[in-house]
């Protein structure tokens, strides 16, 4: 029986450069014996309210065609439901993706991935802060990170990654150390003065960057990093060795895991899977099993 597909694309996906292998992913979807149909949303909201109609019409999965962000939205869609979320990465960051196998390099092999229809249940997070109530996938960033988020999105040059590195350097400058009081499953609470607060159900995010290198999206637990006050100096060390995942060997950064976490920090606004949810507090909650993928 032909699989039923609705399919997620995201037009800004790379500044719009992925939209010349949209032809031949649906290409491939159909010559493998899919029913297809295109979901593209005026914007997010218009994205959104359109993956949610299509999935009430339970399809046999929603395919993202982009990268986190549009993961991040495709979850709000399919979480708690049992229709599974499948992934063609075609974004800047496809961490969620690499984290669950897909193939990040090549949409047609992520296509193919998609039209076995293999799937596994994996983790979410719930997270409220400000007025937001949402779910994420991969990672909460909560400080330096979030704060770089902040200022590359108010920038309109250059394109892509090299924005975030230009925002970087900026922060860096005027940067100072946050203090954070993190709560860990109601009971412990622990008072720093911290560069950053990761909490992860996956292991990277950024495009790469290895954060939380232990953090796997079936285990039922967040993994929560900390990284506390160092030098400028020192972190600008410290950073290169994220890629890798070696930093949590560092004597600043601690890792613990929890079930749910609850950040307070003055003036700090989350991001999660690359996407703004709103200012501290921030409490996260996994919710397992509550997303089923392809993978």
């Amino acid at each position: 029986m032909s699989p039923q597909l609705a399919l997620l694309v995201n037009p800004a996906a790379r500044g719009g450069r992925t939209l010349r292998l949209l032809e031949p992913v649906a290409r491939r979807l159909r010559a493998g014996g899919a029913e297809l149909s295109v979901i593209v949303g005026d914007d997010a909201a218009d994205a959104l309210e359109r993956a949610c109609t299509a999935v009430a019409e339970r399809p046999d999965a929603l395919v993202a065609f982009g990268g986190d962000g549009l993961v991040h939205l495709a979850v709000q869609a399919v979480a708690g439901t049992d229709v599974p979320l499948g992934i063609i990465p075609a974004g800047t960051g496809n961490d969620i993706a690499g984290a669950l196998g897909v193939p990040c390099q090549d949409p047609l092999a992520a296509a193919r991935t998609v039209l076995r229809m293999k799937s596994r249940l994996v983790d979410a997070v719930r997270v409220r802060a400000g007025r937001a109530d949402e779910l994420f996938a991969g990672v909460l960033c909560c400080g330096f990170d979030s704060r770089v988020n902040e200022r590359a999105n108010r920038l309109t040059w250059p394109p892509g990654m090299a924005r975030y590195m230009v925002a970087m350097a900026g922060e860096l400058r005027s940067f100072r150390p946050i203090p954070f009081r993190i709560t860990l499953d109601g009971q412990e609470t622990i008072e720093r003065e911290a560069m950053l607060v990761a909490v992860a159900n996956t292991p990277a995010y950024g495009a790469g960057m290895r954060i939380c290198p232990g953090a796997r999206p079936d285990d039922g637990l967040l993994d929560v990093v900390v990284l506390e006050a160092i030098s400028k100096g020192e972190f600008l060390r410290v950073f290169p060795s994220v890629y890798r995942g070696t930093h949590v060997g560092h004597r600043a950064v601690s890792v613990r895991r929890a079930r749910s976490v609850r950040l307070e920090a003055a003036d700090v606004v989350a991001y999660a899977d690359g996407e703004r949810v709103g200012p501290a507090p921030v409490e996260c909650e996994i919710r397992p099993g509550a997303l089923r993928v392809i993978i």
